[in-house]
């Protein structure tokens, strides 16, 4: 199908998408990579009267390694994440998440921030963050503020951006020695997005869970943390009746999604499964 027609600004800074947001406040979409609102323009699911393209803004883009925080650009591609050594060797869940999206072309033009920003209920990097205890930058027309992950996403593509507000930045605090990381998930056989995906962070000390943290994306709809699992290994080891445990209750007490592929059961014991086999993995 053909789109409607829109209007086309190719945003050259910051300042200028937010002042164009501003000004068409109910008739504006941000576009970047473009792999969720391109399809939706072409079968007239979204019908934009504005379309701002933020894909040559270098303020919001790149990967920078600091002394306490690792701060990524909104417009930073999977491709990049996966690529980028500083990154990995700081949080290799980047580059083991980022191999999983989709295929090589949506990886090279697709953005982490557009990903965050869309709020699918199956991608994959909001699981990450919140697993990471991200914070997230967001700029608007009254300046800028910082938004807990686990705080950002409310429901099906809802989050709390303001409709004159851009996500900026994904700043993460650097883990602690010892902290190890996985991400599986149950992909789609068509569209590669997450049936259940679940990303863990888990610090050992002596031999015993120090800190542990879920991201839980695919089951509900909105990405989550799995708290009570996390507390539940905290101060324990990782032994198969602890962690069958910890993926049981987890699994009970998610209210999770059911559709046409996936009933909320199967879906429920996805979530299981796979944060069992994370944990398995990581007591390695």
């Amino acid at each position: 199908m053909i789109p409607a027609a829109f209007d086309y600004v190719r945003a050259s800074s910051l300042t200028q998408a937010i002042e164009l947001l501003r000004d068409n406040p109910d008739g504006a979409k941000l576009v970047a990579g473009g792999h969720t609102l391109l399809p939706a323009l072409k079968l007239r699911l979204a019908a934009p009267e504005l379309l701002i393209d933020i894909r040559s803004v270098a303020e919001i883009k790149g990967i920078e390694i600091g002394e306490t925080h690792v701060k990524i650009g909104a417009l930073t591609t999977h491709s990049e994440l996966s690529a980028s050594e500083p990154l990995n060797n700081v949080f290799p869940i980047f580059r083991e998440t980022a191999r999983l999206l989709a295929d090589p072309q949506v990886r090279n033009r697709g953005t982490i921030g557009g990903s965050l920003a869309n709020a699918d209920p199956a991608a994959d990097w909001p699981a990450v963050v919140l697993a990471l205890g991200a914070q997230l930058e967001i700029v608007g027309a009254t300046g800028r503020r910082t938004v807990p992950a686990e705080d950002f996403f409310l429901d099906i593509f809802t989050t709390t951006l303001a409709p004159d507000e851009i996500l900026a930045s994904i700043q993460i605090p650097k883990p602690k020695t010892g902290t190890r990381y996985a991400y599986r998930k149950i992909r789609h056989p068509a569209s590669g997005f997450a049936v259940v995906g679940v990303a863990i962070a888990v610090r050992m000390l002596d031999g015993v869970v120090d800190e542990a943290s879920i991201g839980i994306t695919g089951a509900t709809n909105h990405a989550f943390v799995g708290k009570e699992a996390a507390e539940f290994l905290t101060g324990k080891a990782l032994t198969r009746d602890n962690i069958d445990e910890a993926a049981r209750m987890l699994s009970e007490n998610t209210e999770c999604l059911s559709d046409r592929y996936a009933p909320a059961e199967y879906r429920a014991n996805l979530v299981r499964v796979e944060l069992g086999r994370a944990l398995l993995e990581l007591s390695q």
